[in-house]
């Protein structure tokens, strides 16, 4: 067993995930405590301008690594944490075109090191890529590892700000298939900060006071993306081009968030067999109206994770400190059926914080 923590910094943009799990990178896992640090607007607005590789990319990544420092510092004196084996640092995603053969998360893993005095693990999907994968989802491997006591045909649906799935079939690793659904919270958070200067939609009270368009809904399905078959990743604006047009704020947020329960549903036809159920983890689980939808669109009960004991927050944060560990050793992060990579693939750059 390793003692572990975990960075996410997730598409939404809402701030950096902490996590600390005891593991040994395959069957064990105890988590300990968690925590998120809110970006402050100004370090949010400048991660917003380097979407897609444009801008200051070097002088945000810089910026974007030393706040992960000071939010590790503060977490292992805040909970008084000795003895870190590892840091798993996903850093933040400002392009995904694995079609293109290109991914790029920015984080500077040996700074990263340097700050902490902590051994760390960065760079997770480039590997993936480079094989022929999409890049994601990764956190699949994780999903199965805690799911292994619990009914399946199960799927775990992760709504950040783009939404994945994990439909676990068994306790086997070729039991698992993975994939992107669609829309997450990226554009209902976009439509909210542009109509209400707020950067979510809180409780899903703006979407709870709207009416959906349902003919933006009926061209939004017919996106080819949904017929693909899985594995299938998404960047967080592949579907920017399909906010509402013409619609008030509340209507627009009603439309984006069914859209995003809609996405969900069509994915559901890829499923090799029912699930039991369905769990949701990640901010989107916080949305009352968005889980409502969801309720309403899927063939099976929907549920947070915390009724079955996981941390919904702090999720993937865990995951890449557990993939933090199978990196460490060798193991795959991907498989064929949640990547789409051809065989087993493992991954991510190990910088060590002292030299040995």
């Amino acid at each position: 067993m390793r003692r572990v923590i975990g960075l996410m910094s997730g598409t939404s943009l809402d701030g950096i995930d902490v996590a600390l799990i005891d593991t040994d990178g395959e069957t064990r896992v105890v988590a300990g405590p968690s925590g998120t640090v809110p970006y402050d607007d100004a370090l949010r607005q400048r991660l917003r301008s380097v979407l897609g590789g444009v801008g200051e990319v070097l002088a945000v990544e810089r910026a974007l690594t030393e706040a992960h420092g000071v939010a590790v510092r503060a977490f292992l004196a805040r909970h008084a944490i000795s003895g870190v084996d590892l840091i798993g640092f996903h850093g933040h995603t400002i392009l995904h075109r694995p079609h293109e053969g290109r991914t790029w998360q920015i984080g500077d893993g040996a700074l990263l090191a340097r700050l902490t005095g902590i051994d760390v693990v960065c760079d997770f999907r480039s590997a993936d890529v480079a094989a022929g994968g999409e890049g994601a989802p990764l956190v699949p491997l994780y999903h199965a590892a805690l799911a292994a006591g619990l009914e399946k045909p199960l799927a775990v649906l992760n709504i950040g700000g783009v939404a994945n799935v994990t439909w676990i079939g068994g306790d086997a690793l070729d039991e698992i298939l993975a994939f992107d659904t669609g829309p997450g919270n990226a554009l209902i958070d976009d439509w909210a900060l542009a109509h209400t200067g707020r950067p979510v939609d809180l409780d899903g009270a703006l979407a709870a006071a709207g009416r959906v368009d349902a003919g933006h809904i009926a061209r939004f399905l017919a996106h080819p993306f949904f017929d693909r078959r899985p594995p299938k990743s998404l960047d967080r604006d592949d579907f920017v081009a399909w906010m509402p047009r013409g619609l008030g704020a509340a209507d627009g947020a009603a439309t984006l968030t069914e859209m995003t329960a809609a996405a969900v549903a069509r994915a559901e036809e890829h499923f090799p067999a029912p699930v039991q159920r369905w769990l949701v983890c990640g901010g989107g689980r916080n949305n009352p109206k968005l889980m409502r939808t969801l309720a309403l669109r899927l063939t099976a009960p929907v549920d947070s994770v915390t009724v079955v004991g996981w941390d919904g927050d702090a999720l993937e944060a865990q995951a890449f400190a557990y993939l933090a560990v199978r990196s460490a050793a060798g193991l795959p992060l991907s498989l064929p059926r949640t990547t789409g990579v051809a065989t087993p693939t493992t991954g991510g750059r190990l910088f060590r914080a002292k030299a040995r």
